[in-house]
């Protein structure tokens, strides 16, 4: 377990990622664990709404899981860059298979509420507070700078692909038991714990500057004076924030389109679809000019998907529309990220990965927090609308916002 890097050699060829053992165990990490968090994910979602019946409780999932998230999310970036990442994901892993353990220790026992439930995505949610920022602090010490873009959509594709497996394997696995899907997604992480313990890489020991105010807040200091990351992190903030639609899946499922845990299972599941077809073109063409326009045009596309999912009574139409949604969305992810970490310097990843996190974090699980208050005041239909509506008006906005953002034409590495 190194601490000194040594920059991976520039690449020949353009499959040249496979020639990484490093990046293919930190895919293999980060698809097990995703295809963990997506069973977990409706599993969750379909027994608390079985239970309850309440939209409301279904908003609350999301809420439990961000607080902690807020609550640690500059001390894990902190932590990140002090601390070897590796072992940091290791110990996450370890925690979120002991919270499914119990998830599933309270089912057997025959426990009804959620109060167990919730103290369990609690623990999950503190599980990736560290882990999400850490992994993606990770992924530039893998592969050179030239590939990050390209490492950057064939990780995404990973998560994609867990997206699509993982929700349709709870709603199968839910069909043979409430624990069943428990179980299987504590297995993904444990073989993902393994794959982080392959991962070999070597980099620059870290700095381990003393613990202050101004280290801790330092990613936040960093972001705010770069008008084009600030603009990339707060447009995702407030945009999915108000349109995500994700937490109310099992509502439209059972209710709006009559279907059971199986469809929800494929509603869950094409938003990857789409974003696994746009991450497959991505690995192969790199986005290179006017990517920032380029952001916002598929930020204001999933605005619109959403709209028309809203509306939809059709459950073709409806998986459509959450298809091309997924592809809009993860254009978006593809362009934010790589700029994002190719403009922050190596050791100030973790922290600024952190408040990056923090902004993913609020838009989905204080979203579906925002979502399931929405949809039992006005409806699951009207808030979805409204959602989608007003994600097209922030795009909008934001373009006026930040220039410096609209006119970004190609990815700029920081060599500091």
């Amino acid at each position: 377990m190194s601490d000194t890097v040594q920059e991976p050699a520039a690449p020949s060829a353009p499959d040249s990622l496979l020639r990484h053992p490093a990046f293919l165990w930190f895919w293999t990490s980060r698809v097990l664990m995703a295809m963990g968090f997506q069973i977990t994910s409706v599993a969750i979602g379909w027994r608390i709404y079985e239970v309850t019946g309440s939209a409301y409780a279904l908003g609350f999932v999301g809420l439990v899981q961000f607080l902690p998230m807020l609550a640690l999310t500059l001390v894990s970036g902190h932590v990140a860059d002090r601390y070897d990442r590796r072992m940091i994901v290791i110990v996450c892993q370890i925690v979120e298979t002991a919270a499914l353990v119990f998830l599933t220790a309270i089912i057997l026992a025959g426990s009804t509420g959620v109060a167990g439930i919730y103290a369990a995505v609690a623990l999950l949610g503190a599980a990736q507070a560290f882990v999400a920022p850490t992994l993606g602090a990770m992924l530039p010490a893998v592969v050179p700078n030239a590939l990050l873009p390209r490492a950057m959509a064939l990780s995404s594709s990973a998560f994609q692909t867990a997206m699509i497996v993982g929700p349709s394997a709870g709603g199968v696995l839910y069909a043979f038991g409430a624990t069943v899907p428990f179980i299987a997604a504590g297995a993904c992480f444990l073989v993902a714990c393994f794959a982080t313990v392959m991962i070999r890489v070597e980099r620059r020991a870290p700095s381990r500057e003393p613990v202050t105010l101004k280290s801790v807040f330092g990613g936040l200091t960093f972001i705010w004076g770069r008008p084009v990351v600030l603009g990339t992190i707060s447009l995702d903030l407030f945009a999915v924030l108000l349109g995500g639609v994700v937490a109310l899946l099992p509502i439209f499922a059972k209710d709006v389109l009559q279907t059971g845990p199986w469809g929800l299972g494929l509603l869950r599941a094409m938003p990857a679809v789409g974003a696994l077809v746009v991450a497959v073109v991505l690995t192969r063409y790199n986005v290179e000019r006017g990517i920032g326009m380029k952001m916002f045009w598929s930020v204001i596309v999933f605005g619109v998907a959403t709209i028309i999912f809203s509306l939809s009574v059709n459950l073709w139409l409806s998986l459509v529309a959450l298809f091309v949604l997924g592809a809009a969305d993860n254009i978006s992810v593809v362009i934010r990220t790589s700029l994002v970490l190719l403009q922050t310097p190596d050791e100030m990843r973790g922290r600024v990965n952190s408040v990056n996190f923090l902004a993913i974090g609020t838009s989905n699980q204080l979203g579906e927090f925002w979502a399931g208050m929405m949809g039992g005041l006005m409806g699951v239909v009207t808030a979805g609308a409204v959602g989608g509506t007003l994600t097209v008006l922030v795009t909008l906005l934001w373009m006026k916002l930040f220039p410096d953002l609209r006119t970004a034409d190609r990815f700029e590495v920081d060599e500091s």
